[in-house]
């Protein structure tokens, strides 16, 4: 068996300079959650006004298309996903969206 050693190292390469702007850890997340004021109504590991991250993430779980679905629902609000009581719409002076597809990537995970 031949290796193509050219094709490994861009490879290589690519996972190297890829962009790291989706990943963050809870420390960062939960800065951006608390200047975005999210945590007025989300938790983590329990429901407060609206559902805990977890949950979301449970709900999420598998499907390719969450990270835009939850990008667009965090951006327009709504209301009957979760129960009556409506999400404001969080506009992007409120949460940009490099800070919010981070956050969506990080609820994910969960």
């Amino acid at each position: 068996m031949r290796f193509n050693y050219r094709l490994i190292a861009v490879v290589a390469a690519l996972g190297i300079c890829a962009p790291a702007s989706a990943a963050i850890d809870a420390k960062a997340a939960t800065d951006i959650l608390t200047k975005a004021g999210c945590n007025a109504c989300h938790q983590q590991d329990k429901k407060v006004l609206g559902p805990a991250y977890k949950d979301v993430s449970a709900k999420y779980k598998g499907n390719a298309k969450a990270p835009d679905l939850l990008m667009q629902k965090v951006r327009a609000g709504g209301s009957g996903v979760y129960g009556p009581i409506p999400m404001p719409p969080n506009p992007k002076e409120k949460i940009n969206d490099d800070d919010l597809r981070k956050l969506v990537t990080w609820i994910l995970t969960l």
